[in-house]
């Protein structure tokens, strides 16, 4: 009898031991898949974009990346908006971006040979129109290309580090007499727009080039010019000018916003995701269009 008792305690025991081991095992796993979860959370909201873009994205860009971070919990770092070329220079200097955005085609072409980017990353984003403004109170109510050939207005436009400089310049050799004359003798949108000059053309002395399209639309704002030309997006994100005019789409290159996901990104993966994100979502194009941005073909 007492064997037999021994034997029962002992399976007893034995029994406990497994439920114990199961019991701490099955715990272990628990806390295994909360710390996962936990640690995911952690690793996504510890990600910060660092976004370089054109200066007419500012506005609409902010509220994206706003928008973006609610959903995911990806953060940004103070995006730096500059006029494309000085984006560029930036990078040149060594600066460190993940993602860039500019506003030619021109300044990207030379992002990707300067070795900036992942070519195969790139695509173009947004399009534009190349719109002439006048200031609020300025009693110009509509303007075309051959009214500024009259010589009748003074100018302002994008000097060369500014793509909306660029386009208006190729613009501008299109007139009748042309009111820019490129260095090497093209025109329109078979021409850079940055070398040349207004010398010898109806705007001689009467142009004021700006350093950003912000410049550019102070200029006409406060009256220090007759009209300007930059972004149909410009009008929306500074609201201090009117739209007197649209340049004939013939008459400058294609207006395109390329991005690309820089070559030294360190969050390669998830700047493409952000990028990818902000041209397919419906919440994000709806953005970009109250600040007169149009999304790019696919």
């Amino acid at each position: 009898m007492k064997g037999k008792f021994t034997k029962i305690v002992a399976a007893a025991a034995s029994c406990a031991l497994v439920a114990a081991v199961g019991l701490s095992g099955c715990a272990g796993g628990a806390s295994s898949s909360s710390s996962s979860a936990s640690s995911s959370a952690a690793s996504k909201s510890s990600v910060e974009l660092q976004v370089f873009a054109a200066n007419s994205l500012e506005k609409a860009m902010n509220e994206v990346q706003s928008l973006y971070t609610e959903q995911t919990g990806v953060q940004f770092a103070d995006t730096q908006y500059e006029a494309s070329g000085t984006l560029n220079e930036m990078l040149a200097g060594g600066a460190y971006a993940d993602a860039l955005i500019t506003a030619s085609k021109a300044t990207m072409d030379t992002a990707e040979s300067s070795g900036y980017i992942d070519p195969a990353s790139r695509f173009n984003m947004f399009t534009n129109d190349l719109v002439i403004v006048a200031g609020l109170n300025s009693d110009i109510e509509t303007a075309t290309l051959e009214d500024i050939a009259s010589g009748n207005y003074t100018l302002a436009v994008g000097d060369a580090n500014v793509p909306a400089g660029n386009y208006a310049k190729q613009s501008l050799t299109t007139t009748n007499p042309q009111c820019w004359i490129s260095a090497d003798g093209t025109v329109g949108a078979d021409c850079s727009g940055k070398e040349g000059t207004f010398d010898g053309t109806p705007l001689e002395g009467k142009v004021t080039e700006g350093s950003s399209v912000g410049n550019v639309c102070q200029y006409a704002n406060s009256g220090d010019v007759d009209l300007a030309m930059v972004y149909s997006s410009d009008v929306f994100r500074f609201g201090n000018v009117k739209n007197v005019g649209v340049a004939p789409a013939d008459s400058h290159k294609n207006i395109v916003y390329p991005a690309a996901v820089c070559a030294n990104s360190e969050y390669a993966d998830e700047t493409k995701a952000f990028l990818d994100w902000a041209f397919t979502s419906e919440d994000a194009i709806k953005i970009w269009q109250e600040w007169g941005f149009e999304i790019a073909a696919k």
